[in-house]
Order: C-alpha cells, then sequence, then structure tokens
C-alpha cells in the first residue's frame, strides 16, 4: 500500500480533538449512571482516558475480538484536566487512565484515584523492559516502594525541534535555548503550544528547574522570558503537525518546546532534516540537565465497578505486537520502555527506528530532567497566559 503523504497522514489538533470527543464522554459517563440491572454487561466493558495511541483501533480491535469485550476510548489534552475529572467523580466512569509519569505516584495513588497492580503477575513482564526502567523503577511505584502503579510503556526526551538543513544538530545542541531565543531567530520558529511543557522548558532556558518552588527574582527572570518567548515566535500552534509542515515548508526553522513524537511522523516520511534536540548544557539545579524527559503511566482506576478486563488490558499492552503498535499508532510514534525485548525491536524496521531517532535517544534521554509537579505553576501559568494575550491584543 503506497504510503500516505505528510498532509494526509498528520491527525487533527487535540484543541479540535477535545471538542469531537465530548459526545463520546458524555456517553461513557451516563452509562455509569444506568441502574445495576441495565450494567449487567459490565464485565464485557472498558472505559480508557488516555493519550492518543491507545485509542487507535489498530491497538483496541484485536484485544475487543480476543476478549469479546466493548472498548471505548476517549483522548485527553491535559494531564491536570485528566486528573481534575477523576477527582471530580469520573473514577465511576473509567477503567484505565494514561497519564505522564509524575502523576500516579504524587496525586493519583495518594488520593485513592488508581488502584495499585498485582505485582505478582506483572513483575515478570518488566523483564522486558529498556536497562533505565529496571525493576523497581521509581515513578512506577508508590513513594513507600510497597504497590506497582501502573505499566511504563510510551517515553522520549523533550527539547527544540529544528531544520538541520537550517542549523546543524551540534549547533544546536551546543548552543541550545540561547539560539533559539537569540535576536537572529526572531520569526523564524514556532511555539508549540501545550501550556505545561512551554512553562518546563522556558523556566529551563531562564536557567533554573520549574519541578521546585521558585523565589521571586527567580519569578521575575521567567516572566522577562516567557514574554521573549511568546512575542519572538513566528506564531503559536496546539498543533504539532501545522509546525512541522511550517519547518517543511520553509517558514519557520524550528520549535520551542519539541519531543521526538512531535516530528517522529514528519521524519517517517522521509523528511529526516527535522530533528528533536536536546541541549547539551542546563541549570545547575537539574545537574546541567537541559531537556525534559515524559514517561507514561498505565493505571487501573479506583472504580468500584472496576471493569474485570482492565488489568487484563494492560497485560494484552505488553505483548511484542501490541508495543509496536502502541508504538506506531496513527500520526504519533514514539519508542517504549518494552524495547529491551528482542521480540519487540525485531519488528522494527531501520526506517521507522530512524523516524524516532533511536540511535541518539539514549543519549537524549541522559541529558533530560524527569518530567514532574511544578511546585508554582498557578503563577507560571498565569504569566504564560498574560504574554499569550498580549501578543493576540
Amino acid at each position: 500500500m503506497k504510503r500516505k503523504t505528510l498532509l494526509q497522514s498528520f491527525s487533527q489538533s487535540r484543541r479540535d480533538f477535545l471538542g469531537q470527543a465530548a459526545a463520546l464522554s458524555a456517553g461513557i459517563a451516563a452509562a455509569g449512571l444506568m441502574p445495576g440491572a441495565a450494567r449487567a454487561a459490565r464485565d464485557a466493558e472498558m472505559n480508557i482516558f488516555c493519550w492518543e495511541g491507545y485509542n487507535s483501533d489498530k491497538v483496541l480491535d484485536p484485544f475487543r475480538r480476543e476478549f469479546n469485550c466493548t472498548v471505548k476510548a476517549q483522548g485527553l489534552i491535559s494531564d491536570p484536566d485528566a486528573v481534575n475529572k477523576l477527582r471530580a467523580g469520573e473514577t465511576k466512569t473509567w477503567d484505565i487512565i494514561n497519564l505522564n509519569n509524575a502523576w500516579g505516584r504524587r496525586q493519583l495513588f495518594p488520593e485513592k484515584l488508581i488502584k495499585p497492580l498485582d505485582e505478582a503477575r506483572f513483575r515478570p513482564l518488566w523483564e522486558m523492559m529498556l536497562p533505565e526502567f529496571k525493576w523497581p523503577y521509581h515513578w512506577a511505584m508508590s513513594d513507600d516502594g510497597q504497590h506497582l502503579l501502573g505499566m511504563i510503556q510510551r517515553y522520549g526526551p523533550s527539547g527544540v525541534l529544528v531544520n538541520t538543513d537550517k542549523v546543524s544538530k551540534k549547533t544546536m545542541a551546543d548552543e541550545g535555548y540561547d539560539l533559539m531565543l537569540s535576536d537572529a531567530f526572531k520569526g523564524k520558529y514556532a511555539v508549540l503550544m501545550y501550556d505545561d511543557w512551554v512553562i518546563m522548558h522556558t523556566a529551563m532556558a531562564a536557567g533554573f528547574s520549574p519541578f521546585k518552588p521558585l523565589s521571586d527574582a527567580e519569578i521575575g527572570t521567567f516572566e522577562a522570558l516567557m514574554r521573549r518567548v511568546i512575542n519572538n515566535a513566528a506564531f503559536l500552534s496546539d498543533d504539532m503537525n501545522a509546525i512541522a509542515l511550517g519547518m517543511i515548508n520553509g517558514s519557520i526553522i524550528g520549535s520551542f518546546p519539541g519531543s521526538v513524537y512531535t516530528v517522529s511522523a514528519a521524519r517517517f516520511d522521509g523528511n529526516k532534516n527535522l530533528s528533536c534536540v536536546i541541549p547539551n548544557k542546563g541549570p545547575a539545579d537539574t545537574g546541567g540537565k537541559a531537556g525534559v524527559c515524559w514517561m507514561e503511566l498505565t493505571s487501573t482506576v479506583n472504580n468500584p465497578e472496576l471493569s474485570p478486563r482492565a488489568a487484563d488490558f494492560l497485560e494484552y499492552c505488553y505483548r511484542p505486537e501490541t508495543c509496536k503498535r502502541v508504538s506506531f499508532a496513527e500520526g504519533t510514534y514514539n519508542p517504549v520502555a518494552q524495547m529491551g525485548d528482542k521480540r519487540v525491536m525485531a519488528l522494527y524496521t531501520a526506517e521507522e527506528l530512524d523516524a524516532i531517532q533511536y540511535d541518539t535517544l539514549a543519549e537524549d534521554m541522559a541529558h533530560c530532567a524527569d518530567f514532574d509537579v511544578i511546585p508554582s505553576y498557578p503563577k507560571l501559568h498565569d504569566i504564560f497566559s498574560a504574554a499569550v494575550r498580549e501578543r493576540k491584543a
């Protein structure tokens, strides 16, 4: 089959998707309110709240057929929003929740919003993991190390994106944020409008970790730089695909920020000059790490009527062929932690590995601080929002 062109294969923006998903969410929630007699078939149902990829039919259809299970999946666009939905009572709606790593350990489990997994069932599967995720992996465990909180699967580094035909990868790595945010780059980059990621990388560019409480002086430095980030950009967009297209057609040179997954589809479509780059030097309080790496944690929700298929689904996600399907779901391609298993690695072509920049992946991850909660987030988000409003005024 002829591969789709870049324009054909790219998915819709997350903001558009959110609006279209509202009806699905309402339908699932309504089902959760049905009386007991009407929910007799609950054993054959499962509802998933997830980042894009796990809602792909090529991931879900084999599970549906094998387990004779009705699976409904809604994509999310914000970890904090998803956490707040569970807090507001949607634990009765969802069976599976898929979020970035810190939320399970920091908030979901302490607030009794997720259930720990059966370690005897899942620990043997950890043999499939890459060495950096070896057992017991910090972000998969509770603070006391006694409970397994979920499955780690997709992961990746985040820094900036650059068209290496315009600026070499080495130059961007060596000069990092200073180059991207310099006067010479004004009007030549886009801002990928994933709020928390813009905030994290702006703090890194300002010279300090976002994962600690910030002083008034640091917040002042952050505010000045955030205005520069927003005002000097060619455009702002929450559509990673529009940004990739801008890099391809030459209207921009790079993106602030950018991860492997935000450019992997474009690379797979033949645009190998587009690259995620992690700056070589970062703040002292991150140990010199300038990027942020994320790892998704997929957990079972503390649903009073949790589907018995929920744990089956997580175990299914460890199957080599499922790992590959999750890794290369429509529109966004990511490495998975199970690539430590030879059976999983055997499923990738050289072209696919190149799309996810596998040759430099371990080195890039080593230059990243782990994604974590942002203590000063409310204040920093207010600054971010004000800068965006001022640009649009």
